[in-house]
C-alpha cells in the first residue's frame, strides 16, 4: 500500500504542476497562508512567479516553515505563460514566459528577501535549465495597485516547448487574449510521450523520466530540437 500511495504522489506531482493557488494575494508566513500585506514588500526583491513558485504547496517544499514571502497577484500586458522545453527532475514540464502581443495574462510576483532570494535561486538554476533576468519595458500591474516597467524572472534555457506549431500555454493559469492553445500538465506530459516514446505506458513514461536523470535529459533534448525562442530582450544578472 506504501508503495502505490508513493507512486500516486509522484505521478501527482508531476501532472498538477502548478499546483493550487489561492488566486490572489497571500503571504506565506513560515508555513501557512495568511493575509497580504504591502508594507511587508519594502525592501525585498520582486520576482516573477510564473508557475510553481506563486503556489503554497511548493513553497512549502522549497522554503518549509523557515520564510515569509508576500506573494502578490497581478497582470502582465503582452506576455503569455507557456511551457518550457525541458523536464523537472520531478516530472513536470515547468513554466516560461512568451511574448504574446494582445494577451494579458494573470500571474504572482513573489518579493524575496536575500536569503530567500539565495535559496530560491538555488532550487531554480541548479541544473541550469534557467536564467536569473532582468525584464524591462514592460507593464505589470499589480494587486496594490502598483505599476511596474522591469521585473526580475527566472527565464528558460531550453526555449518554449512547441506543440502543433506553437507554444503551449498554462491552462491553469488565466489569461485575456490568448493566442497560443492551453493544456494541462497532464496533458502535455502524454503529448511529450506520444512524441518521443509512444510505445511507453503513460504511468511509466512519468516515473521513468522523473527517476532517471539521464533518460530526463534525453527528453529535455529531443523537446529542445523544435523549441522556440522568447523574443523579448532581458538582461541575465549573474549570481
Amino acid at each position: 500500500m506504501a508503495g502505490a500511495t508513493d507512486r500516486a504522489a509522484r505521478l501527482a506531482r508531476a501532472r498538477d504542476y502548478p499546483y493550487a493557488y489561492p488566486g490572489g494575494s497571500y503571504t506565506w508566513c513560515r508555513g501557512r497562508v495568511a493575509p497580504f500585506d504591502p508594507a511587508e514588500t519594502a525592501g525585498l526583491t520582486p520576482v516573477l512567479a510564473l508557475g510553481s513558485n506563486r503556489s503554497p504547496g511548493q513553497l512549502q517544499r522549497k522554503f518549509g516553515d523557515r520564510a515569509l514571502i508576500p506573494v502578490e497577484a497581478g497582470r502582465l500586458d503582452g506576455f503569455d505563460i507557456v511551457y518550457s522545453a525541458h523536464i523537472t527532475g520531478y516530472g513536470a514540464v515547468p513554466a516560461t514566459l512568451a511574448t504574446s502581443p494582445g494577451t494579458t495574462v494573470g500571474l504572482a510576483v513573489t518579493w524575496l528577501g536575500e536569503a530567500e532570494l539565495e535559496a530560491m535561486h538555488a532550487t531554480e538554476l541548479g541544473n541550469e535549465n534557467y536564467l536569473y533576468a532582468l525584464l524591462e519595458d514592460v507593464a505589470l500591474t499589480l494587486d496594490g495597485g502598483a505599476r511596474l516597467d522591469a521585473i526580475h524572472l527566472y527565464i528558460s534555457r531550453r526555449g518554449l516547448l512547441t506543440h502543433d506549431g506553437g507554444p503551449v500555454a498554462l491552462a491553469a493559469v488565466a489569461a485575456e487574449g490568448r493566442r497560443h492553445g492551453a493544456m494541462t500538465t497532464g496533458e502535455v506530459l502524454e503529448a511529450v510521450r506520444a512524441r518521443v516514446a509512444p510505445g511507453h505506458d503513460p504511468d511509466a513514461f512519468v516515473l521513468h523520466v522523473a527517476g532517471d536523470t539521464d533518460y530526463r535529459r534525453e527528453v529535455s533534448t529531443a523537446l529542445a530540437q523544435d523549441a522556440a525562442a522568447f523574443e523579448h530582450p532581458v538582461e541575465t544578472i549573474k549570481i
